[in-house]
């Protein structure tokens, strides 16, 4: 039962009436901001002292690669700014995504963007000078003036090299970045917060105004007229602005690109890849692999048709059980977090004390509010402090799968920023997804030990090939989607609403099958995700699955060995490249075989859910 009659209301926000307040919230369930600033004072006085180090940068400029002592002095300077604006801009961003209506943070976001173009602009000599620093002088600071951890910085730098822009080209290019970056900040507020969903009759009658939680909270509704008219709310506006969603997504790859060729790179997706030394070669298999690999999706889409019966499945029965006698259980948030703690207990102590300590000390913004950022992130992180997670918490099954996914992240984020000095305090998003999908991993497999029916073990079968479904599949099919699109305007062609619409359907019906009926409305899905903003980021869904399915094999194998290899994962940061730090953790992701990992565990799960069927 709930505790108390704010939780219950917070629970129950998906389902009646309209959003809380975030003041109606109690304190222990929002993040603790204070951690980073005590108040907007401390934060002001903090940013005037940056604003007024940035103007010392001038100070080394053509004097680093003249002397061991100036380059390590400049170096320790830049990271003094590095680490102090990110902290400036952690303490925004949690406040601003709290609620995307306060306009008071989003001017203070402004300013941030602001201030990270000066700084860059002011630091853009750095880079190049250091290329043409003398390696003697190099192996001096590393030698005697506190840069003796810096090999792989410099290391990277010299394989960067052919992409670095002179001093003056670096300047213009840090300077553009406000221009160039701004279509994620545009597609962000206008998707959370200016567009107006309609209301839709709820499954008893009520009216509900759809909200992106409201939305994916109605997927897994077993009243399949609800799911379909809160599928068609939701897209409303998508469809209403198709047009301008088009313009905002199309300035996000010219930015890209723009970016791309001022730098000498063959193509967007070699770019985005080169910073974390990730062969494109890694890209094209996990597509090709796939795409070779559709049969299990295809099986699995038929098998939700059969039992749903229908004569075609349609995109808001993606994730609805099929189990007729399978309630939607719901759970508290407490009874969550027991159930991700108690399915990582093989980790061991040191992850668990962590992971508590997250729970105990409001790094955690749990239930959905008026104005506030949807979906559900890990901040990453930031030096000096812990990181945080933003949910937004429902109570379903999906939300507790949410948490461990989250969760992931955050542990890993906190080891990394414990464990290694500023240079390296952070990983590469090609490592980023292998920590959340380890920790579902685990999460699914203790509530499949701990199940006594036949009906509760289909459910959580059924659980996983969802998951395989939006996080592998669905993945994998929008890194293609985003190759695609980005090499058609490198090419000069037009890409439209009209042209961005049929290419998703395209793709749609390719990863589905014949057994799903795409509906118009799932030709605009380009138009509502995020994470296209994000540079290639998506394929890492799918590899980083891969890979923890292999961790996830190690440690329960293994023991203790392959656990201790695993917290050496988590603690490495950007130590090494990211390839190597997973061999280093047991898994080579420069083999397909790792790829087809995940398909033939669904292979396996399909063909015992269809034994028990």
């Amino acid at each position: 039962m709930l505790r108390d009659e704010i939780v219950r209301h917070a629970l129950h926000a998906a389902e009646t009436g309209s959003l809380p307040e975030r003041a109606g919230v109690d304190e222990k369930y929002k993040w603790n901001t204070a951690d980073i600033f005590e108040s907007l004072g401390a934060w002001e006085q903090e940013f005037a002292r940056v604003q007024n180090m940035v103007e010392e940068y001038g100070k080394f400029r053509g004097e680093i690669s003249k002397s061991a002592e100036k380059l390590a002095e400049c170096i320790k300077f830049d990271e003094d700014i590095s680490i102090a604006v990110e902290k400036l801009h952690l303490y925004v961003m949690l406040n601003k995504d709290s609620d995307l209506r306060d306009n008071l943070f989003q001017g203070m976001n402004d300013r941030i963007r602001n201030l990270y173009t000066v700084a860059g602009s002011k630091a853009s000599f750095i880079l190049p000078e250091i290329n043409s620093t003398p390696d003697t002088i190099v192996e001096e600071a590393m030698a005697s003036h506190g840069l003796g951890e810096y090999g792989h910085f410099f290391d990277d730098i010299r394989r960067k090299k052919a992409h670095t822009l002179t001093e003056k080209e670096e300047m213009i290019m840090a300077l553009s970045s406000g221009v160039t970056g701004g279509a994620y900040e545009i597609f962000s507020i206008f998707s959370d917060a200016d567009i107006k969903f309609p209301s839709v009759e709820g499954e008893n009658g009520e009216t509900i105004e759809m909200s992106h939680g409201r939305f994916y909270a109605a997927l897994y509704s077993k009243d399949g007229d609800y799911r379909e008219r809160a599928y068609k709310a939701f897209y409303k506006p998508f469809i209403d602005y198709a047009n301008t969603f088009s313009v905002i997504f199309n300035n996000n790859l010219k930015g890209k690109i723009f970016n791309s060729r001022a730098r000498n790179f063959g193509s967007s997706l070699e770019a985005a890849l080169h910073s974390n030394n990730i062969p494109v070669a890694v890209y094209d298999n996990l597509i090709g692999t796939v795409s070779d690999n559709l049969a299990p999706m295809h099986r699995w889409a038929e098998i939700k048709r059969r039992m749903l019966k229908r004569d075609k499945i349609h995109p808001y029965d993606s994730y609805v059980t099929i189990f007729d006698n399978t309630e939607v259980k719901k759970y508290t948030w407490e009874e969550a977090r027991a159930l991700v703690n108690d399915s990582l207990q093989l980790m061991g102590t040191e992850y668990l004390e962590s992971l508590n300590r997250a729970f105990d000390s409001r790094w955690i913004d749990v239930y959905e509010t008026a104005g506030k950022r949807s979906g559900a992130y890990s901040s990453g992180c930031t030096y000096g402090t812990h990181p945080y997670v933003l949910m937004n918490f429902t109570g379903l099954l999906n939300d507790v799968f949410t948490l461990a996914h989250e969760m992931g992240h955050n542990m890993h984020s906190w080891f990394t920023g414990q464990s290694q000095p500023y240079v390296y305090a952070d990983y590469s998003i090609f490592l980023a997804e292998v920590a959340s999908t380890f920790n579902e991993s685990l999460l699914l497999e203790h509530l499949i030990k701990a199940s006594t029916t036949r009906e509760e073990k289909l459910m959580l079968m059924e659980k996983y090939l969802n998951s395989v479904t939006a996080t592998f599949y669905r993945q994998t099919m929008f890194a293609e989607f985003e190759k695609i699109a980005y090499s058609r305007v490198e090419a000069g062609e037009a890409l439209t609403a009209t042209e961005l619409r049929a290419l998703f359907k395209e793709l749609y019906s390719k990863y589905w099958g014949p057994a799903m009926n795409v509906d118009d409305e799932e030709e605009y899905t380009w138009a509502r995700i995020p994470h296209f903003y994000y540079n290639f980021y998506v394929y890492q869904y799918a590899t980083g699955m891969a890979a923890s399915e292999a961790l996830v094999g190690l440690v329960k194998k293994e023991g203790q060995p392959a656990v201790d290899r695993y917290l050496g994962f988590l603690k490495a940061g950007k130590s090494k490249y990211s390839i190597d730090i997973l061999k280093d953790a047991g898994v080579d992701m420069t083999q397909p075989q790792a790829v087809k990992a995940v398909i033939d565990k669904m292979t396996s799960i399909l063909d015992e859910m269809e034994g028990l069927l």
